[in-house]
């Protein structure tokens, strides 16, 4: 068991088009939205879309065990679906 004193936590982002990401933040930054692939997200975008963009952050899930929160976050892109393109931005797992 891989543990600490940091509380870990598993997120959903959700952006204005409905789509999401799920992932996981080992520090619980306030200030981390995520590692999805930019490129990807603009290309769901129009240059005036992108003038004023919110998105909404959900924490799903919280531990302080590493190997917990990495197992949630697989179960978590998949029981959302958030690996199919139609629905989201995770690419993997597949």
């Amino acid at each position: 068991m891989t543990s600490s004193k940091t509380l870990k936590v598993v997120y959903k982002i959700t952006y204005p088009n409905g789509k999401i990401y799920i992932g996981k933040d080992l520090t619980d930054s306030i200030n981390y939205f995520g590692s999805a692939n930019s490129d990807i997200i603009a290309q769901d975008f129009t240059r005036e879309e992108r003038r004023e963009f919110t998105i909404k952050k959900e924490i799903l899930f919280e531990s302080f065990d590493t190997n917990e929160i990495n197992r949630k976050e697989i179960e978590l892109i998949r029981l959302y679906k958030s690996n199919d393109p139609r629905i989201g931005y995770n690419r993997t797992p597949t």
